[in-house]
């Protein structure tokens, strides 16, 4: 299960799984944001290829319009799966968790 909001300062909170049975619900939120986006990874315990994919697409939707994600908060496992996957270059990624 996933929970995604957004927090009084404007920050997108992902709580929970985010695997492909969550992706469609996660990119339909996620199509609605614009700009420089920091997503709070604080409470995510999951991602899977296709929540990578859902992250992938909005940060090229969001590049192309001089926007990016920022991902905050990132627990250490998840912060290797970024780095395994080369994905930690493609994303603002802000250390501690």
């Amino acid at each position: 299960m996933l929970e995604i909001e957004r927090d009084p300062d404007g920050a997108v909170v992902l709580n929970g799984r985010l695997d492909a049975a969550q992706a469609p619900a996660a990119q339909s939120f996620l199509d609605q944001v614009q700009g420089v986006v920091t997503l709070d990874c604080g409470q995510l315990e999951y991602i899977s290829s296709a929540g990578l994919g859902v992250l992938l697409k909005t940060q090229k939707r969001l590049l192309a319009t001089g926007g990016k994600l920022r991902l905050v908060r990132l627990k250490p496992h998840l912060r290797d799966i970024f780095t395994y996957s080369g994905f930690d270059q493609l994303f603002e990624i802000e250390a501690g968790s």
